[in-house]
């Protein structure tokens, strides 16, 4: 993404590649309550006044935790995409709202959210240190973060018949993280103070203090 908030940089499409929050699969549902479990457990723990969710896609995880949390104010922002324009409108809660943006500039003071969030976007990035960094800048508390946690996301993949022929690779993954690994990478944002590991996935809550 660039400054405007176009696609360039942008591995992958904008959003999600499959429906995963809708899918009627048993197995899937599973796995997929227990990340948002586990991402709304990390955001209570910490009872933010105000939240950035970046890399938001349709805006589905920004509006459940815009109504888990009526208290706090959240802004969701990702690329200025069309469809993702369009599932924005749909998006309904008083303490919510959306703007497109660039994970590497954003349109905010230093320290202006509590809470900064990244579900699933830092993987598709080909430049993921600057948007740790600019993550980092606006977050006054703390930084939630997410990735899918390698080798288990794309043997996964691989055992249910998706991306075969890219050994279990979703489209536009460009960085692979073990969950050792990811806690190195966030560690350059700050403390890592909570690492929470719901299969395929990990969750991290990193501290800047305040």
């Amino acid at each position: 993404m660039d400054v405007d908030g176009s696609l360039a940089d942008l591995q992958g499409p904008a959003g999600n590649t499959y429906d995963k929050y809708g899918t009627r699969n048993p197995v899937a549902r599973l796995l997929v309550g227990r990340f948002l479990t586990a991402v709304e457990e990390s955001v209570r723990e910490l009872r933010p006044a105000s939240l950035l969710d970046v890399g938001c896609g349709e805006g589905i995880v920004t509006e459940r935790l815009a109504r888990a949390f009526p208290s706090t104010r959240v802004v969701g922002v990702d690329v200025a995409e069309p469809a993702l324009l369009e599932e924005w409108g749909r998006r309904r809660a008083p303490n919510l709202g959306f703007e497109p943006g660039s994970a590497y500039s954003l349109p905010y003071a230093e320290d202006e959210f509590e809470v900064v969030t990244a579900f699933e976007v830092l993987e598709h990035l080909e430049r993921p240190h600057e948007a740790l960094a600019e993550l980092a800048r606006v977050a006054g508390r703390a930084l939630v973060l997410s990735v899918p946690r390698e080798p288990w996301w794309r043997a996964t993949n691989a055992l249910s018949g998706r991306y075969v022929r890219a050994l279990g690779n979703t489209p536009g993954h460009v960085n692979h993280w073990s969950r050792g690994a990811f806690r190195r990478f966030a560690g350059g944002a700050g403390e890592v103070r909570r690492i929470r590991s719901p299969y395929p996935w990990t969750v991290l809550t990193v501290s800047r203090g305040g």
